[in-house]
């Protein structure tokens, strides 16, 4: 870790507690800044408020007023989930006080290598895959994660060396809060709609996920899905050099399938087919991870021991268990209608699917596609569940069933499904109408799975 940055001995408040803004709080303090913590939550159960006015930070509970900032602070660093429609973020803004997000702070004070993936679907894979294929790369000591996936970057930089390396997992909510963020290697993995209703439209978006490669320069890798026109087009606006990778393709240079075997620069890497976690998608993932790992000097046996072991990260098409006939898999992480499609198209067996969830205002048309022929069964609940039944009905989905909640939808996809059927929780939408996380609810999914098992038995 560095001695210093940009927001060393610097007045700095920051907004928005739980994981990421109690870490960064914490950084920032011991790099001499002076430092304002606010959170709206109230201070009785607010444990990382408490902990730290016992560490003599100076915490305000219970309010995001706009009167809490002024012209004497030089940064706002924002939790990346508030809204910059926030009163204290436009007070902010108002006073051209900057506001950024943790992963700006973080980088900033770090000296190990930086390897930043971002996309709309299959980050959180892609991060843990070259995670562990840089476990096995002679250019390291250590190899970390962090970001996104759950881990605060301002903890990890901390333990992490010159000699080591960390793979960040980036949101276009902590992207878009970044001024001089700059990975040596950048990855986009895909980028579909989503998280809308916070950017206002697509564009604004894509432009958030592409602060991953905006300060990069020519002795950066910028590697990115080709799959699409519109991702080649983005890969014109880096001034990285390209490493592109493609499972619908064969690239002169890059990654990309071909007879079912994955190549990377024209060398065979190893056969789809032994790659562990199901799917296509996860094809991709593993183009993307491969590219990364390449990059450092991986051996192709290593990679192929990562692939061929990794039973995937929980809450994205996690295996869960098999009983009665059924297999019971978790994708709670699918909170967008793009990456319940991804889970779909994972499995050839029949599907009975439990989906809803909170109400963005977007359609669910997207599916049915992907629901004809594929999906037996829907059990649906949540606020999304009446949109969600009316596609399922327009895809020609015969057996519908309505209930209150995740708890009752398991027994219930059970009690609906044949031997033989894939029972799927892939919701299609945001957990916060009925839980605080998806993670809370992909819980709650898997205890209701082996309370459920018991009963069977």
């Amino acid at each position: 870790m560095k001695t210093k940055s940009n927001y060393s001995n610097k007045k700095i408040l920051v907004l928005g507690l739980a994981k990421s803004g109690f870490a960064v709080a914490k950084l920032l303090n011991k790099m001499g800044s002076d430092v304002t913590v606010v959170d709206s939550n109230p201070l009785e159960k607010n444990t990382e408020a408490q902990s730290l006015i016992d560490a003599g930070f100076k915490v305000i509970t219970g309010s995001n007023d706009a009167s809490l900032i002024d012209e004497s602070f030089d940064y706002l660093v924002k939790n990346p989930g508030i809204f910059y429609s926030n009163e204290l973020i436009q007070q902010a803004e108002k006073l051209k006080i900057p506001v950024v997000t943790e992963p700006e702070i973080a980088y900033s004070y770090s000296d190990a290598t930086m390897v930043g993936v971002t996309g709309t679907n299959g980050k959180t894979t892609v991060t843990t895959l070259i995670q562990l294929m840089l476990q096995h790369s002679p250019k390291f000591e250590h190899s970390y994660y962090a970001g996104n996936i759950g881990i605060p970057i301002s903890d990890v930089i901390q333990k992490a060396t010159k000699n080591d390396v960390v793979v960040t997992e980036l949101s276009s909510f902590q992207l878009q809060g970044t001024i001089d963020l700059h990975p040596h290697v950048a990855v986009l993995n895909n980028i579909y709609s989503t998280h809308l209703d916070f950017h206002g439209n697509r564009a604004n978006y894509i432009k958030a996920k592409m602060h991953i490669t905006k300060n990069q320069t020519a002795n950066d890798y910028f590697v990115i899905n080709y799959n699409t026109e519109e991702w080649r087009d983005l890969a014109k606006q880096s001034n990285a050099e390209i490493l592109p990778f493609s499972d619908n393709q064969e690239l002169p240079k890059g990654a990309y399938v071909k007879d079912d075997v994955l190549y990377c620069n024209g060398e065979r890497i190893m056969t789809a087919n032994e790659i562990k976690i199901p799917g296509e998608h996860n094809v991709q993932n593993a183009l993307a991870a491969i590219s990364v790992a390449k990059l450092f000097d991986v051996k192709n046996e290593d990679i192929i021991e990562v692939l061929s072991s990794f039973r995937g990260v929980k809450h994205r098409i996690q295996y869960v268990d098999t009983f009665g006939g059924h297999k019971f898999y978790n994708d709670s992480k699918a909170t967008n209608v793009e990456a319940t499609i991804v889970a779909l198209t994972a499995f050839k067996t029949p599907i009975t699917l439990i989906a809803g969830g909170l109400d963005r205002g977007n359609g669910f048309d997207e599916l049915i596609p992907s629901l004809k022929g594929k999906v037996n069964n829907l059990v649906v609940y949540g606020q999304t569940a009446e949109k969600v039944i009316e596609t399922a009905e327009k895809a020609g989905v015969g057996n519908i069933v309505k209930v209150d909640n995740l708890s009752e939808a398991v027994p219930e996809a059970f009690k609906q499904s044949d031997a033989g059927d894939v029972i799927l929780l892939s919701p299609a939408a945001a957990s916060w109408d009925q839980f605080h996380t998806f993670e809370e609810r992909g819980d709650l999914y898997i205890q209701t799975v082996e309370t459920l098992k018991g009963e069977v038995k």
